[in-house]
């Protein structure tokens, strides 16, 4: 099975600059940060309402918690809340303050008002990927980063599979890249 790809840095400031080139920049790069800051699939972040990650005074929630409708696994989940995400949404909300009032609301929405379901969340960010240059990027890039970049911080295995949400490690390793650059380094700690 092909591997979603991993963004060079250089990649990811690409990808930034074209989100601030486009319509909706707030709300494209929020659907960015909770793909690669929460690990969340594209039909999670299309299942998400604004009661999911705002409170009812507009302030960003710590832990995002999940129905089973909403994720992949038909399990209900705690996603948390880091500091580069919450940022984000702060953002998001500033920009959106009258969309934030309606919790029930779908957190993303289109240029017609109506919420994204999770074709047009790939969609978008098969756009984005494109207009960067990015090929072999897609929708599950962000996720399998957020695992890698777990892994590669010394983050235990375990610790990983909980925040992927995964199931089975096997899955967890899987997403998990490694490379001669790795190996090397690894082997340096000796």
């Amino acid at each position: 099975m092909k591997q979603a790809k991993l963004l060079t840095d250089a990649e990811f400031r690409r990808l930034n600059a074209i989100v601030n080139s486009l319509r909706y920049p707030t709300r494209n790069h929020t659907a960015i940060a909770l793909s690669f800051y929460a690990g969340l699939r594209a039909c999670e972040i299309a299942a998400l309402s604004v009661g999911d990650v705002f409170d009812e005074t507009g302030l960003v929630k710590d832990t995002i918690y999940m129905s089973a409708a909403q994720t992949k696994g038909s399990d209900s989940a705690a996603v948390l809340v880091n500091s580069k995400l919450q940022r984000q949404l702060e953002r998001f909300g500033q920009q959106y303050p009258r969309h934030i009032v309606n919790l029930a609301a779908p957190l993303l929405f289109s240029a017609k008002g109506g919420g994204f379901t999770a074709q047009t969340v790939v969609n978008l960010f098969k756009r984005i990927y494109q207009l960067a240059g990015i090929d072999g990027a897609s929708s599950h890039s962000g996720r399998r980063q957020f695992v890698t970049n777990l892994a590669d911080k010394g983050i235990n295995a375990r610790v990983v599979q909980a925040l992927a949400r995964h199931k089975h490690l096997g899955t967890t390793q899987r997403y998990i890249d490694i490379n001669d650059n790795k190996l090397r380094a690894a082997v340096e700690l000796l």
